[in-house]
């Protein structure tokens, strides 16, 4: 018994040891972004800044926060999350809880299934997702950012087995009572499933909120770019159609480092608040809610 304790002992050191590091190595890159945003043009340049800024300045956020293009981004981004979560859950909610069914409650369950299973199997490519965007009328739009990724499966597949795990007793009990299946669903099934909600907004969220590639193949105007798309632009491709001469001076002066970082950190904060009020679900979510054998 004495081992048994000292050998578990050893595995929970290690396991937080080990849980340590990687948490470190996962925020050090994030505060050192955040340093620099912070941190003086010249200091940043010279390599100075690592964990602290540097001859303090808010200077990139202030020069981030009145551009236009930004702020469309950030607006076209907001827009893009409400919606796609909407949709999403809605969709999600209203796929998962029928195929929770067994199969005498609901013919052809397996079928259905794996309809949507294949779909995480196999994809159409991304020339004939774009024709068919287009040949919708969908280009320039914000449903081109949302409507094709309307049914997230792996959502679904969670969510579905997450009910199947529900007791089957307060259904029937609800039944009785008189109630319908829409009736079970909002008012049993979903207040009881609030880890795997609370999972499933989660990779919706951050999912919406940081895609920028349909944005750069969907939008033909910079103006409609989502924020993750137009920092894109700007820090890899360093767009001119987005960016003009006066504004590249002003950066310089700032520090294009500075500058980019003050951007990357602006965009990632509405994921850093999020994120510590639905971090409590997420592993009951996720165990609930995995595959039963």
């Amino acid at each position: 018994m004495h081992k048994t304790s000292i050998s578990r002992k050893i595995f929970l050191t290690f396991n937080y040891i080990l849980l340590t590091v990687t948490a470190v190595v996962c925020i050090l890159p994030l505060i050192n972004v955040l340093a620099i945003s912070f941190s003086s043009s010249s200091a940043a340049a010279a390599g100075y800044v690592k964990l602290w800024p540097v001859d303090f300045t808010v200077a990139s956020y202030k020069y981030a926060l009145t551009k236009n293009e930004f702020l469309t981004g950030f607006f076209v981004s907001g827009k893009r999350v409400l919606l796609g979560y909407i949709i999403n859950m809605l969709i999600t909610i209203s796929i998962a809880y029928p195929l929770s069914k067994e199969k005498k409650a609901l013919g052809m369950r397996n079928v259905y299934a794996w309809f949507f299973i294949i779909t995480m199997l196999f994809h159409g490519g991304l020339i004939p997702t774009y024709m068919t965007i287009k040949s919708l009328g969908l280009l320039d739009t914000i449903w081109a950012l949302v409507l094709p990724g309307a049914v997230p499966v792996f959502n679904v597949i969670l969510l579905m087995n997450f009910f199947r795990n529900l007791p089957k007793e307060i259904e029937e009990a609800a039944y009785i009572d008189g109630a319908g299946h829409w009736r079970v669903l909002w008012s049993i099934y979903c207040p009881l499933s609030k880890p795997a909600l609370a999972t499933i907004s989660l990779f919706v969220l951050v999912g919406h909120w940081n895609s920028w590639f349909d944005g750069l193949i969907y939008m033909n105007s910079p103006a409609n770019y989502p924020l993750q798309s137009y920092l894109q632009t700007i820090i890899i491709e360093a767009d001119p159609s987005i960016v003009s001469s006066n504004e590249l001076l002003d950066m310089s002066e700032i520090s294009n480092r500075t500058f980019k970082s003050a951007q990357v950190f602006l965009a990632a904060f509405p994921v850093l608040i999020i994120y510590p009020f639905l971090q409590k679900y997420f592993m009951k979510g996720l165990v609930f809610g995995s595959v039963k054998g």
